[in-house]
């Protein structure tokens, strides 16, 4: 029974030792490697998205909507893209416009976005993010 054991200790089932055969298949990875990330370096990377629709709300309901709505749409900032917008009725006869926008993540930020509109102090009152989506 002893021989018998002796026998499973020559084979190796999780492959050969041989430091040749290990150092070529190191060299192989390593060309791989270099090869995908020259190739990954090509490639334009994703820019992200995100759809926001803001809610912005006048002094009271004497507020020129038309003229705050051209004060918001004329903030401008690379990658900002302004989208629809309309009228809702919040109470008292005051409407709040409601309006669309697509940024870029990595160039336009909420924070941002809200002060440069709330900078219209005579017409916007206040802003606030309805719903934000990524794209």
């Amino acid at each position: 029974a002893a021989a018998e054991e002796d026998d499973d200790d020559d084979i190796d089932l999780f492959g050969s030792d041989d430091e040749e055969e290990d150092q070529e298949a190191a060299k192989i990875r390593e060309e791989r490697l270099r090869q995908y990330a020259e190739k990954k370096a090509k490639k334009p990377g994703l820019i992200a998205k995100s759809s926001i629709l803001l809610d912005v709300k006048p002094w009271d309901d004497e507020t020129d909507m038309t003229k705050m709505e051209e004060c918001v749409r004329s903030v401008h900032m690379d990658g900002l893209v302004w989208g629809a917008s309309k009228l809702v009725p919040v109470g008292y006869g005051i409407k709040k416009l409601q309006i669309s926008c697509v940024v870029e993540d990595d160039k336009v930020g909420t924070d941002i976005l809200e002060e440069e509109i709330t900078k219209f102090e005579d017409y916007v009152q206040s802003v606030d993010i309805a719903a934000f989506n990524k794209i």
